[in-house]
């Protein structure tokens, strides 16, 4: 579908799912604020998340760490020296390029002016901050503080191995060319685990999680036909990685990396250990024996996981003769379960019938649920099939004398009948 992107972007400023950052002072480039529909989407993404990998595994536990670490956390993990991306600044306009961006004819000229381009650099991609003399940095990614809080939950928790900690959270990274809507930007969320495994197990424990990605991506709704494993080289692997899997995903602007599960080995406990002095071993409980623990990392970016959901959610199709927009967003996800409609707002007595039902479903609190009286039936299933809402409950003169409503089916467009007080069992079915 051409320029399906633009239209996933307009649509979701349209209708209230995702605005540029601060767009009243003209926008901060690399950011992006969630409207009232994008956040309930990004909730329920990280809800699904949490259930599909923390709640459903007894040896999972979750954490919430800090964004702000100190310095000697970040010289003990690699990130001071590794990482960074190389960069060229234009030497007229002075914009920043990454290097790995530029057009390959182009390599000695500015795109924007068509200025020269200065020598190569390395651009350390940490936002950095002060407290007094003292240095911090913003996280750029949510791993050290499950590192860091090993011991602490170790010692709080008693797990045996193998055994994950899990958070979902902010990071930070001040991209030089931040691009492609919600795929590289400099504030995102991160869903992450690590899981601790004796090193003689970790293939066993890679490839388990690494199923388990392929079945988180059709709870969530992603097609699985756009998405390809890659196998990353050593000389493409983050410093810390002895294997990294990424999946990716085929998006409008080429196929990009989506997720990724990494095997860290024990670097980065030792190197906590060794830096910091706290004692980061294990003792089995069977053996006796003191070890540091190798690591598993699945990595789930939530803007990038909305962002290959609303893709592969977006369809254009024909219903009753005429065209429409639809988000075929699983229920599970949608930040709109079921919209609530009278037949028609000018008769109180279908009005006041509605609003009883509208109440009673959400009473339920299990189910986002909208009202919509504005305009004619045909333009509410409209509006309703463009934000992704599964269903549409219509009371009309029927339900008057038997207590009965219509359900409409968002992607076929289909209709039956249902008693109202079976509408609640009715839709956990499907939630």
């Amino acid at each position: 579908m051409e320029n399906k992107l633009e239209k996933i972007v307009s649509l979701c400023k349209r209708r209230g799912f995702i605005f540029p950052g601060s767009e009243i002072y003209g926008g901060l480039s690399g950011t992006w604020d969630y409207g009232p529909l994008g956040a309930e989407l990004v909730h329920n993404i990280k809800k699904l998340w949490w259930n599909h990998f923390v709640k459903q595994n007894e040896e999972m536990y979750g954490l919430a760490s800090s964004v702000l670490m100190p310095e000697a956390a970040w010289r003990a993990s690699g990130h001071l020296e590794g990482f960074a991306d190389p960069m060229v600044e234009c030497r007229k306009c002075k914009k920043k390029f990454r290097i790995d961006q530029l057009d390959g004819s182009k390599q000695n000229k500015c795109s924007e002016c068509e200025g020269a381009l200065g020598k190569p650099q390395s651009f350390n991609l940490m936002f950095k901050t002060n407290f007094g003399e003292n240095v911090a940095y913003l996280r750029p990614e949510i791993a050290q503080g499950m590192f860091v809080n090993f011991k602490n939950v170790l010692d709080t928790m008693r797990p045996t191995l193998p055994f994950g900690i899990a958070q979902i959270g902010k990071a930070f990274r001040n991209e030089i060319a931040p691009r492609d809507f919600l795929f590289r930007a400099r504030e995102f969320d991160l869903m992450e685990f690590e899981y601790f495994v004796k090193e003689a197990e970790w293939e066993k424990y890679f490839e388990h999680w690494r199923k388990e990605m392929w079945r988180w991506l059709e709870l969530a709704g992603i097609d699985k036909k756009q998405i390809s494993e890659l196998e990353v080289s050593e000389e493409d692997r983050a410093h810390y990685s002895k294997r990294t899997i990424d999946f990716e995903f085929e998006y409008p602007f080429g196929r990009k990396e989506l997720y990724g599960i990494a095997y860290r080995g024990d670097y980065d406990l030792a190197r906590h250990q060794e830096s910091s002095g706290a004692d980061m071993r294990y003792i089995d409980p069977d053996s006796g024996e003191k070890f540091i623990p190798h690591v598993i990392e699945p990595t789930f970016g939530v803007g990038r996981t909305a962002l290959a959901i609303l893709l592969s959610a977006y369809h254009e199709d024909e219903l009753g003769g005429e065209k429409r927009v639809l988000l075929k967003l699983s229920p599970k996800i949608a930040p709109v379960k079921i919209a609530v409609f009278p037949l028609v707002k000018n008769k109180p007595q279908l009005v006041a019938k509605a609003s009883e039902v509208f109440t009673a479903l959400r009473r339920s609190g299990a189910m986002a649920i909208a009202w919509d009286d504005i305009g004619n039936i045909g333009k509410r299933y409209r509006r309703q099939d463009e934000i992704g809402t599964p269903w549409c409950v219509t009371i009309d003169y029927q339900t008057l004398e038997d207590d009965t409503v219509t359900v409409r089916d968002r992607d076929t467009g289909e209709q039956s009948r249902h008693k109202i007080d079976e509408l609640e069992k009715y839709f956990s079915i499907f939630l």
